[in-house]
């Protein structure tokens, strides 16, 4: 499966952006999601994730309350809803895709098979 993510830009702290990516060449509905990000000079780290239904999610304590995942299995996206947003958001947000048999939850970065291209969300006080 490609994955593309896409919706990123420049916005002052406060702002919403929302975040899509999304996936052709696979059944998407057989993947669980999950979105990432990388700040400059930082590791990797989690963002959110999705299971291939909808029925299971779970969210980074820093975006908790602010930052809603869903997907539209129909239209082969899931989306990053991101409000809110802080300075401490800016950072190039990737997502990826695991096999829906093998994900659960907290399945960890390294477990995901599929990346694709980041997008940048630059957010200014």
């Amino acid at each position: 499966v490609q994955l593309q993510a896409s919706g990123g830009g420049l916005v002052q702290a406060g702002d919403s952006l929302r975040l899509s990516c999304a996936a052709s060449g696979g059944t998407f509905k057989t993947y669980g999601i999950g979105w990432f990000r990388q700040a400059p000079g930082k590791e990797r780290e989690f963002v959110a994730e999705i299971s291939w239904n909808s029925g299971s999610t779970r969210y980074a304590d820093s975006v908790k309350g602010r930052f809603t995942i869903s997907r539209d299995n129909a239209k082969n996206t899931v989306y990053l809803q991101m409000n809110s947003l802080k300075t401490e958001d800016t950072a190039v947000y990737y997502c990826a895709a695991h096999p829906r048999g093998t994900w659960y939850p907290g399945i960890g970065l390294n477990q995901y098979d599929y990346w694709g291209r980041g997008t940048l969300v630059t957010v200014s006080s």
